[in-house]
């Protein structure tokens, strides 16, 4: 990881970790633990969004033992807010990101998991081109694995499932997979239109109706 950018994770971390706890980050702090090149970064031009999101999810990933998982959190919530803008969620594939946030579906953490898909439903809600993008590197099955696995936290099949929905909602090649993918499972059968809300609806009551049940 550039050093630059590693201190501009570390000084977000700990802005972030101050904000998370109430407390207001003395701005002088933080910014003198950072080189002059890195102060410039921050304060001056400043790394891009793109770089940002990269810097994200290469913390989030990290196997360094000193990026804790409180700090992937962070990581992950930064990287959720940039991908609240349109443009910077279509980034998503051309900085081959979408890899790597699917593998985090898998993550031993459950906090892990839930912030991996609360990413992708953000990212493709009301957004074709990365819905396209989502279903062309197959988003869909591990989705609905996670979203009606029994023993996972309510909270990660919650978001599993919101994240399903934003990715079928007026996308009938995705919802098309979905279906598919509910009928081998044995949980309901027949096509759904993807325009039709009450049925999109229909389909994600019934997932999570298997999660009150559970």
């Amino acid at each position: 990881m550039d050093k630059n950018l590693n201190d501009l994770l570390k000084w977000s971390i700990e802005n972030g970790s101050a904000s998370q706890n109430g407390e207001a980050a003395p701005a002088a702090a933080p910014a003198s633990n950072l080189n002059p090149e890195a102060i410039a970064a921050l304060f001056g031009s400043g790394p891009s969004d793109a770089e940002l999101m990269k810097l994200s999810m290469e913390a989030i990933t990290s196997a360094d033992p000193e990026i804790t998982l409180e700090n992937k959190l962070i990581a992950f919530d930064n990287f959720e807010q940039l991908i609240e803008n349109l443009d910077n969620a279509n980034n998503i594939a051309k900085l081959s990101l979408w890899t790597p946030l699917l593998g985090c579906l898998d993550h031993e953490e459950d906090e892990i998991r839930r912030m991996a898909a609360w990413c992708v439903g953000t990212a493709v809600q009301n957004n074709q081109p990365s819905q396209e993008r989502l279903l062309a590197v197959g988003g869909i099955p591990p989705l609905l694995t996670l979203a009606i696995k029994d023993g996972e936290k309510e909270a990660v099949r919650r978001k599993a499932i919101y994240a399903l929905s934003s990715a079928v909602r007026n996308y009938q090649p995705a919802m098309n997979v979905l279906t598919d993918e509910l009928e081998k499972k044995g949980i309901r059968s027949g096509k759904v239109d993807a325009e039709n809300m009450d049925n999109v609806d229909e389909v994600m009551n019934e997932l999570k109706a298997k999660i009150t049940t559970a």
